[in-house]
């Protein structure tokens, strides 16, 4: 990805949901909203306080979040899409099973 996000924000890429129920039936475009879950690809150097300090983000490149439905600008690289967003419009990490069996 050629593309590095300034101070607080990330790039995103949403994370594809299932294309059929249960029974089979698959769901046109039209009729489904957007995930809210993605990965972070990329993150910015940090938040810049009033005082000059920089602090650093609590997201990092490869971690999975939930955000809100109308969070970011989507922009499209090399026929991807990604979302633009502040560090702000993340509404938490997800803690996957490796993750947790591993700190344990």
């Amino acid at each position: 990805m050629n593309i590095r996000p300034l101070y607080d924000r990330i790039v995103v890429k949403r994370i594809s949901e299932q294309e059929t129920t249960r029974n089979g039936i698959i769901i046109p475009d039209s009729a489904k909203e957007k995930p809210q879950e993605g990965e972070v690809m990329a993150v910015g150097n940090g938040k810049r306080l009033e005082d000059g300090k920089l602090v650093d983000l609590d997201v990092k490149a490869g971690d999975r979040i939930l955000f809100g439905k109308y969070s970011g600008n989507e922009i499209t690289l090399k026929g991807t899409e990604y979302i633009i967003m502040r560090e702000d419009d993340v509404l938490g990490v997800l803690d996957s099973a490796a993750k947790a069996a591993k700190n344990n």
